[in-house]
């Protein structure tokens, strides 16, 4: 597919579809009322997990899109994750889930970069898998990351590398070759860890704090805590006439500040945490001393209420029109009935505090999944903050009274990342070092295991010369893979073949014009005129073998006299020869001495490290890139490299 003729999407964002895997063309209404139903169900088997989610921006949502082109009727969606990148894994992970309940569903996910799927398992991808190659391709199916195979002969299953199926094509060799179409253990292990942990990894994303707001807020954020989201962003993306409507702080006055407990996610909190701000002398916000024991409450107290108070402002701006009842809309009975099904209201009776606040989580989780996607123009998070109050009836005396039964408070030691630490997590997401998720401590001899094994100067020049040995296309250089499935196969017939037409062999070397005249012409040439040409190819080869030796000999005689020799390091049985008898030096500097590759190699490249002072540069990306591991840079280290690949040798 032309990359012009993709839609676009935005670089924070991530669109998704749902494909019935053996659809029924023939009825387009069937087709349609069959796919209403799935997402009814899908919606329903979701809600307990997205109904506590607090997402950075929009909220997963699916809905129906009709068939257009070559693509048919689907369900599907686009979420804004914004800076939270967990939002999109967590999003991959919902469709795992999905397909693996849903038998008859496959997804497909892409964001800006294409199929990010691939990329998180791009070391172990088949070569001939590539961005142009992969249109159509990938797909999660059963709760397992498919990929088309690509078909080299006919009667093979897969698809030709160099065209691209259109959806149902796809669609159909992934429902009758399921098992041919499964990915690599390999590629699924990658995939599996970065998802690894959920769902419990929802719970563990969220980060509990005390903070110190006014009473309004603290009664929005006991009905929706994912109206947070909306006002973090809103103060950490203000500007000079956002602040405006903060001089006066109608919405939200602080004389009314009460204690409570917010939910943040990491990455919202992070945001509010890191940003510095002075409030307005007008706002009557005041903050206690740094040393104060609940600074931190009453800072995240007043950033909140400036969010908040943005939010309000600007309620009025989207749209005029009131939000229609989720009860009006006619999906939300057969949702409705799907949640009771499936339990998630817990036994809890009609009516009861319990089951009006799961009914608003489910409003809430309806609200944003379905109908926002049809009425983008009236979701507005200032206007739901104003309906909440609106309908909440609140005391500011049982405010105060709950403070002293706030759930206490998480830490927030995650913020700070020690270099170990920091490295241990570029280890994991290089894929070097944890190869199932745990990280195992090793014991001193098998550090120096490890260690003779990761900066063997041997293993250096080994992989030196196999880097520049490899063959390369020109996409550009590639590291040579050292453990690839298929061998090592040499064809010399072919070898030589491909010589032949590139040198020209002798028959090649005729002209078809010596052939023109008639046989008697041919016939002509005798012996002697054939062994005159023969010695004069011989003298015109000779000669241009003189002429090239006298070149270089007189290259030679004009760099002794500069210091280009003493960059190269000479073999040291050699260098002692030379030694040995001072009678020979004449002799010994009129003959080129022989050179160690391999030492001047090591030498080199340990200059190069030793030039880098521990950061990252040339000699060490390369180095990385082949596999090979070299130390901290330690007292004397190159001194010590030096002398351990002197013993080696």
């Amino acid at each position: 597919m032309d990359f012009l003729k993709r839609p676009s999407i935005p670089e924070d964002a991530v669109q998704y579809q749902l494909f019935l895997v053996h659809p029924d063309p023939s009825d387009a209404e069937a087709h349609e009322r069959f796919l209403q139903q799935i997402l009814q169900n899908i919606l329903a088997e979701i809600a307990p997990l997205l109904v506590q989610y607090i997402w950075q921006h929009q909220a997963f949502n699916l809905r129906y899109h009709p068939e257009k082109g070559d693509v048919p009727a689907h369900l599907g969606g686009v979420t804004q994750f914004g800076d939270n990148v967990e939002d999109e894994w967590f999003i991959v992970y919902l469709l795992k889930h999905i397909t693996r309940t849903f038998s008859d569903v496959a997804a497909v996910v892409y964001d800006n970069d294409g199929q990010f799927l691939l990329i998180e398992a791009a070391e172990h991808l088949p070569k001939w898998l590539d961005p142009d190659s992969s249109e159509n391709r990938v797909f999660l199916f059963w709760g397992e990351l498919h990929i088309l195979p690509n078909r080299t002969h006919s009667g093979e299953v897969g698809w030709p590398r160099n065209s691209v199926p259109a959806v149902g094509q796809a669609l159909e060799v992934l429902h009758s070759h399921t098992e041919s179409c499964l990915a690599k253990q390999p590629i699924c292990s990658a995939l599996a860890r970065r998802l690894d942990g959920y769902p419990d990894k929802i719970q563990q994303n969220f980060h509990r704090v005390h903070c110190y707001v006014p009473a309004g807020i603290a009664v929005v954020l006991s009905r929706r805590p994912d109206l947070i989201s909306p006002a973090v962003s809103a103060f950490y993306l203000r500007d000079p006439v956002d602040l405006q409507a903060c001089r006066t702080f109608r919405t939200f006055p602080p004389d009314t500040r009460v204690m409570t407990s917010a939910k943040f996610t990491r990455c919202l909190y992070a945001q509010l945490q890191q940003q510095s701000f002075v409030p307005d002398r007008r706002s009557g916000f005041t903050l206690p001393g740094r040393s104060h024991p609940q600074y931190r409450a009453h800072e995240l107290g007043m950033k909140l209420a400036h969010g908040f108070e943005i939010l309000c402002s600007k309620s009025g701006q989207s749209s005029s029109e009131k939000e229609a009842s989720v009860s009006s809309n006619p999906l939300w009975r057969g949702f409705l009935d799907s949640l009771k099904k499936n339990g998630y209201f817990k036994g809890e009776l009609e009516g009861s505090i319990r089951y009006k606040d799961l009914m608003t989580s489910a409003e809430s989780f309806f609200r944003q999944s379905v109908t926002s996607t049809h009425r983008p123009d009236i979701q507005n998070p200032g206007q739901e903050v104003m309906n909440v109050l609106e309908d909440a009836s609140y005391s500011l005396e049982e405010l105060k009274n709950q403070e002293a039964h706030l759930p206490p408070e998480d830490s927030d030691a995650w913020l700070d990342i020690s270099p170990q630490e920091l490295e241990r997590l570029l280890e994991e997401r290089g894929g070097r070092g944890v190869s199932d998720g745990t990280r195992k401590t090793p014991q001193p001899d098998e550090e120096l295991q490890e260690e003779e094994a990761g900066y063997s100067l041997i293993a250096v020049t080994k992989g030196m010369k196999n880097f520049i040995n490899a063959v390369s296309s020109h996409e550009g250089a590639e590291i040579p893979r050292s453990c690839l499935a298929e061998p090592f196969s040499y064809d010399p017939d072919a070898v030589t073949s491909a010589l032949d037409r590139l040198l020209g062999s002798k028959d090649d070397e005729l002209d078809s014009d010596d052939f023109e005249d008639d046989d008697d012409e041919g016939n002509d040439v005798n012996d002697d005129e054939e062994v005159q040409n023969g010695e004069s190819q011989e003298q015109a080869g000779a000669e241009a073998l003189d002429n090239l030796r006298k070149y270089m000999d007189e290259m030679d005689q004009e760099l002794q006299s500069t210091n280009i020799g003493k960059s190269f390091a000479s073999n040291k049985a050699d260098a002692s020869k030379s030694s040995s008898s001072a009678s020979r030096s004449e002799l010994v500097e009129e003959e080129i001495q022989p050179l160690d590759v391999d030492l001047n190699l090591v030498s080199n490249l340990l200059e190069s490290l030793a030039s880098q002072a521990g950061l990252a540069g040339p000699a060490s990306n390369l180095l990385q890139s082949l596999g090979i591991h070299i130390p901290p840079d330690k007292p004397c280290s190159e001194g010590l490299l030096w002398s351990k690949f002197v013993r080696l040798l």
